[in-house]
């Protein structure tokens, strides 16, 4: 990732300049920018991409043949093609953009999301020191190289990297260093979901219905849906995943409900993604706190 600088020496520049702009300044950098929307969230997919349609972009996990032209499917959006970022297709997002994102893994770095103060105290003991950039919470650590993201690694900390999206707050300050073997090390161990030994673990169903959820915008059809689509997710992942799944099932389930004046019962839902992914081996401590992080997330409270 080349270094992106400021000549006016403004903390705050980032935060002040147009989106587009600092997503044009970024982009000439090699750090693949996209918009984001209130709550700090990439913009929802176009109808034709909603609900896996399109198959997805072919640089995702599972590579499909979407070729959408709007800024669709979150970090894989993220370009450095100044003809896409200033096209008719990525007007309506930048107009409405409230940040700019960008993709780690693009631009061949790993950040470690820090997202507390007690956070920030143990990556001081237990990491290499590198560049840092400051948020709402906490910090960012920025490492040179990629590797897999994992979220909810430690209490307060994810891991955003590959296939992964993080907001551009700055430059940051401090030499940036190889990613160490500490960093990697995390991701593996707690986003391994080794067979749960004993007995059957029997999950807790969520009661969602409109004595939880009387502000929820949504039929009770359409959150069923999208939660069960959810859980297959999560309980495919009997090897490793489990957790991060749980996590990114949590905040695209949160991300539907923003529009709703609430309450929409995301408490009753979290339950029910907790114990799928307890099912799979997951400790429950962890799942709960992979899926806490995931609603409050996708509701805005991210760093």
């Amino acid at each position: 990732m080349t270094q992106v600088t400021d000549d006016r020496r403004d903390p705050t520049w980032a935060a002040t300049a147009g989106p587009l702009r600092t997503a044009l300044e970024l982009a000439a950098q090699g750090v693949p920018p996209l918009p984001l929307r209130a709550g700090k969230v990439p913009f929802g997919n176009c109808p034709r991409c909603a609900h896996g349609a399109c198959g997805g972009r072919p640089n995702m996990k599972n590579p499909g043949p979407c070729q959408c032209p709007a800024p669709c499917h979150a970090w894989a959006a993220a370009t450095l093609d100044p003809r896409v970022l200033t096209s008719p297709a990525w007007a309506p997002a930048w107009r409405d953009a409230v940040a700019v994102g960008y993709h780690p893994g693009g631009a061949g770095v790993t950040v470690v999301d820090l997202d507390s103060p007690a956070a920030v105290a143990w990556a001081r003991t237990a990491l290499p020191a590198t560049r840092t950039v400051p948020t709402t919470r906490g910090q960012h650590w920025m490492y040179r190289g990629v590797m897999r993201s994992s979220n909810a690694v430690r209490p307060g900390v994810d891991i955003k990297s590959a296939m992964s999206y993080a907001r551009w707050l700055g430059p940051g300050s401090g030499a940036m260093v190889e990613l160490p073997s500490a960093v990697r090390a995390l991701a593996e161990r707690e986003d391994t979901t080794p067979a749960r030994a004993g007995g059957v673990f029997q999950p807790r169903r969520a009661a969602w219905d409109r004595s939880v959820a009387a502000g929820c915008c949504h039929t009770e059809r359409f959150v069923r849906t999208g939660l069960e689509r959810g859980l297959a997710r999560v309980r495919a992942r009997t090897e490793s995943g489990a957790g991060s799944q749980a996590f990114g099932v949590a905040r695209f389930l949160a991300v539907q409900h923003l529009d709703c004046p609430g309450p929409c019962g995301l408490d009753a839902i979290g339950e029910e993604i907790v114990a799928a992914a307890v099912m799979v081996g997951v400790p429950e401590a962890y799942a709960r706190r992979a899926v806490t992080n995931g609603l409050n997330t996708g509701q805005g409270a991210a760093a």
